[in-house]
């Protein structure tokens, strides 16, 4: 609406200036300088005059937008912001005009409120965090921005120019200025005669052509103590849940033969020792000992194993060990555990001892899910699935786990249970993955659970 009147009175301006020069045409044309020179030029007079007020209405009406825009493009040149136009006085186009310069004014103002709040709030942030941060000018070494952290690290009261620390400590400032670490890298410095371990990561960038360098350090010193005293906790608690559920059997079954033999020593008559018996559950014993002995080794470097003790055995052999250990343990809590065997020759590649360690973790956990069952049962398969791959499976129908949390029973220290550890799991999975295996887990609660050891042939 507003541009259209301009439009129209710019027009009736134009008009005027028509009729005006059409008139000063015609009365040069018309009148007679010669005989009536006074009447000509009291008429010519007024027209020029006309003419006159005409051209410079029409030139100012059509220029004072410009000068207003200059004028706002001038205070936007010199980033003054702050400038208001009167919206007040002046034609209506002139005060839209100045309402939309205010309106781009405010705009920008608030974006720059804005953006100083969250500079300092950014700032803030980067003052109190723990990690050092420094960015300074590559060429000049001039620091463009420093936290309290950075000084703290380097222990620098202060720092302008980081060729201030090339001056004081040269080999520190080739380790931490001169060196490119563009991947986050530890390193350790010497400060004052203590050596500080250090995660560092830097990265170059440009700000107006200028480029500069951003310096990430943080000190690690206080968080490898903790983990160092974590990683001993935790190994004490996995070797404590791992030599109980070795012992555990093996004092069922010494139990067991120390009963037969206190009964065949008080009534040898009625009671006599079956010899095959002793030998067999001392061997038993001997087995076991040997391999949590073995276990015990192996966990210790359990990182740096790169070659298992690997044998092929009759998986009929590992379960009648596997029957030897536990059935003592399970006819006390009125348990059955059954065997099941596809293929009677069926043989697989694998370290005993370890397979035994998890095969016994599994079936104590079996025997902790099927307490409250009525006729708790526990199979041991062995068979080879689609891929002709060699599969054992333990097999209950105790209470199972819940849907929500089965994808969690790997992750060490996880557990359910109010005295468990949270590592048998996880350690049974470490060992198959040394043996380039998987193991998995299958449940329906309050139905059971399949845990599935799939053994991957070695093509080499």
């Amino acid at each position: 609406m507003v541009y259209r009147k301009y439009k129209l009175v710019l027009v009736i301006r134009v008009i005027a200036l028509f009729f005006t020069l059409t008139a000063l045409a015609f009365a040069i044309n018309m009148l007679d300088f010669q005989n009536s020179t006074q009447v000509s030029v009291a008429i010519l007079i007024p027209i020029l005059i006309t003419l006159y007020y005409a051209f410079r209405g029409l030139y100012k009406f059509i220029f004072r937008r410009f000068y207003e825009m200059d004028d706002f493009f001038e205070s936007v040149k010199y980033r003054d912001f702050s400038r208001w136009f009167n919206e007040k006085s002046g034609t209506e186009d002139l005060r839209e005009l100045h309402k939309g310069f205010n309106e781009v004014n405010k705009t920008v103002h608030e974006i720059n409120k804005e953006k100083e709040a969250q500079h300092l709030y950014l700032k803030k942030i980067l003052e109190l965090i723990n990690t050092g941060i420094i960015a300074y000018h590559i060429d000049s070494g001039e620091v463009l921005w420093i936290n309290d952290s950075f000084k703290k690290n380097l222990n620098v009261p202060s720092l302008k120019n980081v060729q201030f620390v090339k001056k004081r400590k040269p080999d520190l400032f080739n380790s931490v200025f001169v060196k490119n670490h563009t991947n986050e890298n530890s390193m350790t410095i010497e400060i004052e005669n203590e050596k500080t371990p250090l995660l560092i990561a830097s990265s170059i960038f440009q700000i107006k052509e200028q480029s500069y360098k951003l310096i990430v350090l943080q000190n690690i010193e206080n968080t490898l103590t903790q983990n160092e005293s974590k990683a001993w906790k935790k190994l004490l608690s996995v070797m404590t849940h791992e030599i109980m559920n070795s012992i555990a059997p093996i004092t069922s079954l010494a139990e067991t033969l120390q009963s037969k033999v206190q009964q065949s020593i008080e009534d040898p008559e009625n009671h006599q020792i079956d010899i095959n018996d002793l030998n067999t559950g001392i061997e038993s014993i001997k087995k076991r000992s040997e391999g949590l002995l073995k276990f015990a080794k192996t966990y210790r470097s359990l990182n740096k194993i790169t070659k298992l003790n690997l044998s092929k055995i009759a998986v009929i052999e590992l379960f009648e060990n596997i029957k030897t250990l536990m059935l003592p343990s399970l006819a006390n809590k009125n348990m059955a555990l059954h065997f099941e065997i596809e293929n009677p020759n069926l043989q697989i590649e694998m370290d005993v001892y370890l397979i035994e360690q998890v095969l016994i973790n599994l079936i104590l956990n079996s025997i902790e899910a099927c307490k409250e069952i009525e006729s708790p049962k526990i199979i041991l398969s062995a068979e080879k699935n689609i891929n002709g791959q060699p599969v054992i499976k333990i097999k209950d129908n105790g209470k199972g786990i819940p849907n929500e949390i089965i994808d969690d029973v790997f992750i060490p220290f996880f557990s359910t249970k109010k005295s468990g550890s949270g590592i048998g799991l996880s350690l049974c999975k470490q060992i198959m993955l040394l043996h380039k295996s998987k193991i998995q887990i299958k449940s329906v609660e309050k139905k059971g659970t399949i845990a599935s050891l799939i053994f991957i042939p070695n093509n080499n």
